[in-house]
């Protein structure tokens, strides 16, 4: 669906002035410095915002630019990313901070090319630091943000990812690529969800063909009458995440460079697969192993 220009103009006021009243207060909003937006980016996949800005807060303090994370021991960058998950992030930013000084300064490459050789950073956040750093008209099309372009502007999911990404550039406002970012975002998540969408009070309500439509078949749908019921999800704690998590977390609470012994079960986990575990995190560069291959300790070097 090709909106017309008047009525893309119309759709983008009411995003950004719906944004300027209501924006969710996100600490690392309130920057544009691209390390600063970089570390956010990084910190925000797989986390909730408002705890991402907490943490960004904190690492952002600690690591105010790429030298600082990138002469860090890979321990002190781990112990700083405690509580955030997805551990193998934080080796990734630190990566990337090594290679921001050595191939670029130490300032953050402002092209895409550029940002998507460094270490962690994939298409997405690349773009996020274009848009919201460098305010290039380009769109950082995460799930949340293309789920609202799909059903509000182009009135179609099934578009070849080009072909989106090219019509979603098209859509972000001259000068405005920043703030378009952070208004599209938090539309997504205060009415454009996946399931059970707040169509009624979103601000693309009177433009979205998808809103128009939810409209039309709840008006004719009765409730089904016996409901699917849904498949349960396995518990976290039986999850290699889990595991991971908490032996990281012993480490952490060890003193730098203090070798750990892993010889027992951790909750439901058999000590083979807290051995297999620990291979895992060795070979991510997280830890290193003694010869036993039962003791471990935060990576010091690398």
């Amino acid at each position: 669906m090709s909106v017309a220009p008047a009525v893309q103009a119309e759709m983008q006021t009411a995003v950004l002035e719906w944004y300027g009243e209501n924006a969710r207060d996100l600490a690392f909003r309130r920057t544009t410095d691209p390390w600063s937006v970089l570390v956010s980016e990084v910190i925000a996949q797989q986390t909730q915002a408002a705890r991402a800005a907490e943490a960004w807060t904190r690492f952002i303090a600690q690591f105010p630019t790429p030298a600082a994370l990138g002469s860090a021991s890979p321990a002190t960058v781990i112990r700083a990313w405690r509580g955030l998950g997805y551990d193998r992030r934080a080796v990734a930013l630190r990566a990337a901070a090594i290679a921001i000084v050595d191939d670029h300064g130490g300032r953050v490459p402002d092209t895409f090319d550029e940002l998507v050789r460094l270490p962690g950073v994939g298409p997405y956040t690349a773009r996020a630091v274009l848009a919201i750093a460098f305010n290039r008209p380009v769109a950082a099309l995460d799930t949340n943000i293309r789920r609202v372009l799909a059903r509000a502007f182009v009135g179609d999911d099934d578009v070849p990812p080009r072909a989106f990404q090219a019509l979603a550039d098209g859509y972000v406002p001259p000068g405005r690529a920043s703030s378009w970012t952070h208004a599209l975002m938090d539309v997504g998540a205060a009415f454009c969800r996946a399931r059970d969408p707040r169509c009624d009070a979103c601000p693309l309500l009177a433009f979205c063909p998808y809103a128009s439509q939810t409209r039309a078949v709840r008006a004719t749908e009765s409730a089904p009458a016996h409901p699917v019921p849904k498949r349960p999800s396995p518990r976290f704690e039986s999850t290699t995440r889990w595991l991971r998590g908490r032996i990281l977390d012993r480490l952490r609470d060890a003193p730098d460079g203090r070798w750990v012994t892993f010889d027992g079960p951790i909750g439901n986990h058999d000590v083979e697969a807290v051995l297999n575990a620990l291979g895992d995190l060795a070979r991510d560069e997280m830890v290193e192993l003694d010869d036993s291959g039962h003791r471990t300790r935060l990576r010091s070097v690398g």
